[in-house]
């Protein structure tokens, strides 16, 4: 494994990526997923330029926080979270990728000192392994979500099935860009929508042409 290699291939992939979609440069961040890496291979990745951290787990989240916490990055914690680990790992996550449901958002607004930035999950698929809002729940209770005032709802993550091909990526992902943009036209308080949380290593190609402003990619880092 090459770090520095991988790195500046990645960063190149996703800038032209970006150039071809006729976006402007530094208008998607880069998350390195790092749930497969030692803390070690987490600090020489941020050697490299990396300014944007990911975890899945809470445990791994805070092992890796705790001993990089000065090295000046963005936190994102990615995966699914227990509404009991909450309190545990809320006070320094910078952006939280997979809040999918009220109950979820409730605790995070008793147990948050300061404004969390969460996306909200959706599960634009329907595939019944993931988590996430349908988009029908998801528009039910957004009135809900807005009176909760220690959350911004900084805009909507999803997941693309595995084997989906071109032409089903680009669908799940405009459709959910269609639904960032609906939101954010009705205004609700705390919910400035103006992000999007889509694109792994696989797909992040697709997910750039239809928007996204977030890419959580690991394997491309770590071949």
């Amino acid at each position: 494994m090459d770090l520095k290699e991988n790195t500046n291939q990645v960063f190149q992939q996703v800038t032209k990526a970006i150039q071809e979609t006729g976006r402007e440069d530094g208008s998607v961040s880069v998350i390195a997923v790092t749930k497969y890496v030692d803390i070690v291979t987490a600090a020489n990745l941020i050697d490299q330029g990396v300014k944007h951290i990911g975890e899945n787990r809470v445990d791994k989240f805070l092992e890796k926080y705790h001993a990089l916490s000065d090295k000046g990055v963005t936190w994102h914690l990615i995966g699914s979270l227990q509404r009991r680990k909450v309190k545990d790992v809320i006070p320094f996550v910078d952006y939280f990728h997979a809040l999918d449901s009220l109950k979820l958002a409730q605790e995070i607004q008793k147990r948050a000192d300061r404004t969390v930035k969460c996306f909200l999950q959706v599960n634009i698929s329907g595939e019944e392994s993931k988590h996430g809002f349908s988009k029908e729940e998801l528009l039910t209770v957004l009135p809900d979500l807005s009176s909760l005032d220690q959350i911004e709802y900084v805009g909507l993550m999803t997941m693309a099935p595995f084997e989906a091909q071109t032409e089903e990526l680009q669908k799940i992902f405009k459709e959910t860009q269609e639904l960032q943009q609906y939101i954010r036209e009705q205004q609700f308080p705390n919910m400035p929508m103006t992000e999007l949380s889509m694109g792994m290593s696989r797909d992040y190609k697709e997910a750039i042409q239809c928007g996204s402003t977030f890419v959580r990619i690991g394997t491309a880092f770590f071949k």
